[in-house]
């Protein structure tokens, strides 16, 4: 595989807006060698800006230019840095860091010390790293891209142009659509949470479904899809799961729903489409989120949530509801203080 790019491998700003379907204003020669963050540009570097607080603090950098979206920019201004204006800076800064991304390998390649199957099939242009495992009557899609350490159980299925990185576990039977990426350490079809009582200790209740994740889903490191009791746990087309993350049995996740990291999901939670679940959000068993819903950070939600919802909370309730809930327990020790004041036959402004 080749290193990272050189420092000439962006071009001009002129180039860039080509590539970006966006347009220069200021000088569209300036030569950009590199993308940073504000704090960490220089003179070579094009930094971004998503919002008016950032396009100010990125004029003010030692950047060459900036991204950023064109709805900031007012007609006829003139800025004391050239910006590519563009009409989404994150889809354009996505576009740019692709061309920068070291490329995957690319096979036919299985490396020696990887364990394969004889009944296993694997499709063409697959790339199997060292130590990878793959279980009887497995299917593996063409050009995928399995990572050291891999392991895919039997009867597993995966589709094509899919990309496992190290130690990620496709268990038995599951299966996985095409383009799927699974981060490092990420488990699907670990054993669902399941367990009865029984003469006073507790007995496992076996876990026989299976987990399916739709095309282009992406599962973050170290995050647990549990296969489902009987039946399926499921995830949608297109839907991102961040870092330590639990998905819990027979859960529905829809299509195009983005779940931040250590958010949790008891059992038989079903969450519509095009979803937005803050990190660190907890859900019970047995709800269901509708489509379209915005559940900021930190939120318990122990109920339904119809669709277009937004909620925030502990517990989850109309973000508004929620905000103005805590601007009044800010107000609570001066209440206080005014209400021993009245009791004491004080004065309740002192």
């Amino acid at each position: 595989m080749s290193g990272a790019p050189g420092p000439s491998a962006l071009g001009t700003l002129a180039e860039l807006a080509d590539r970006t379907g966006g347009h220069v204003v200021g000088d569209a020669a300036v030569t950009v060698e590199r993308i940073a963050a504000i704090d960490d540009a220089d003179a070579t570097t094009l930094t971004f800006a998503v919002d008016e607080k950032y396009l100010r603090a990125a004029l003010g950098s030692r950047a060459g230019a900036v991204l950023a979206d064109a709805s900031l920019l007012a007609d006829g201004e003139t800025y004391s840095k050239p910006v590519l204006a563009v009409p989404s800076a994150r889809v354009a800064l996505a576009a740019l860091l692709a061309a920068l991304e070291p490329p995957q390998p690319r096979g036919p390649f299985v490396h020696p010390t990887a364990a394969i199957d004889s009944t296993a099939s694997v499709g063409e242009s697959v790339w199997v790293g060292p130590h990878v495992t793959i279980g009887a009557r497995t299917h593996v899609g063409d050009r995928t891209v399995l990572h050291a350490g891999v392991v895919l159980g039997a009867d597993a299925r995966i589709g094509e142009d899919c990309l496992f990185h190290p130690r990620a576990f496709l268990a038995d039977r599951c299966v996985a659509g095409d383009r799927v990426v699974l981060q490092a350490g990420a488990v699907i079809g670990s054993d669902g949470f399941g367990w009865a009582f029984l003469d006073e200790r507790l007995v496992k209740i076996p876990q026989i479904g299976i987990v399916t994740l739709g095309d282009e889903v992406e599962i973050g490191a170290n995050t647990c899809v549990d296969r489902a009791q009987t039946g399926v746990t499921s995830i949608g087309t297109g839907t991102k799961i961040d870092n330590l993350c639990q998905i819990g049995h027979n859960a529905r996740i829809g299509e195009h729903t983005a779940i931040a990291a250590f958010a949790g999901l008891a059992g038989t939670t079903t969450i519509g489409d095009y979803v937005r679940v803050g990190g660190q959000s907890a859900f019970p068993g047995h709800t269901t989120i509708g489509n379209r819903v915005t559940i900021g950070g930190g939120s318990h939600v122990w109920g339904d949530v119809p669709d277009g919802a937004f909620v925030s909370g502990q517990p989850a309730q109309d973000h508004r509801s929620w905000v103005r809930l805590q601007a009044y327990i800010r107000r609570l020790p001066k209440l206080f203080g005014r209400v021993d004041a009245l009791e004491k036959g004080g004065d309740p402004k002192s």
